[in-house]
């Protein structure tokens, strides 16, 4: 078994104002004249002036905030109105004009258990778990895939 060496090549910092052969000597890549080039100023330091980031106003944290879109809820007895049977969607809901469009275009709808429902429907759009016994228990049918 031959054991193959690996060089690492490291390469030593470059020393700074050590003579013009070095290639970093006389000012030490501070260029000629000026404040920079003489002693140390702190950073973002704009001669004299206000620095810019206390000129702007306060950005606390990153960015906007994260909305998230809800939707809009629909209660169990707004459904009473709809005929046996009727496969409820988005389509049947804007028919019956329980919803607009512009709740459609926001973040959809859900429907919820408040009220009584007494009349079989199809289910074909988000529903509770409460809401979806009730309609189970008066004979619909739930297949919100």
């Amino acid at each position: 078994m031959s054991i193959i060496s690996v060089k690492v090549v490291t390469r030593s910092k470059k020393r700074i104002g050590r003579g013009l052969g070095s290639g970093k000597g006389k000012t030490g890549g501070r260029g000629m004249k000026g404040q920079k080039a003489r002693g140390k100023s702190p950073f973002g330091f704009i001669g004299g002036t206000l620095p810019i980031y206390k000129r702007l106003p306060y950005r606390r944290g990153v960015g906007n905030p994260k909305r998230t879109v809800k939707p809009s809820l629909i209660q169990l007895s707004q459904l009473a109105s709809l005929q046996a049977n009727t496969t409820v969607d988005l389509n049947s809901l804007l028919e019956s004009k329980i919803i607009t469009q512009q709740v459609v275009v926001k973040g959809g709808v859900k429907i919820v258990s408040g009220g009584q429902i007494s009349i079989p429907l199809v289910i074909k759009i988000p529903i509770s778990a409460m809401a979806a016994q009730a309609v189970i228990k008066a004979g619909g049918k739930v297949d919100n895939a």
